[in-house]
């Protein structure tokens, strides 16, 4: 069991803007798959510690956001 809530892909979608922005931190699933952890951070040391993790796991791969969508 985990203290971070779960949202699926479809849920996040729906939302705008200013309801990400009130959102918790979340695992977002698809068909009950684990796809990423939504990260809103509440404060600038959370933002910066994200930011941190995140440069490491692009060092390890993935491809970057241009790479997919002018596909």
């Amino acid at each position: 069991m985990t203290i971070i809530p779960e949202i699926s892909l479809t849920e996040l979608k729906k939302l705008k803007a200013d309801q990400l922005k009130q959102l918790k931190c979340c695992h977002v699933l698809s068909d009950g798959v684990y796809l990423f952890t939504f990260v809103n951070p509440q404060t600038d040391y959370v933002k910066l510690s994200v930011e941190n993790l995140g440069q490491l796991s692009n060092s390890v791969g993935g491809k970057d956001p241009k790479e997919i969508t002018s596909a």
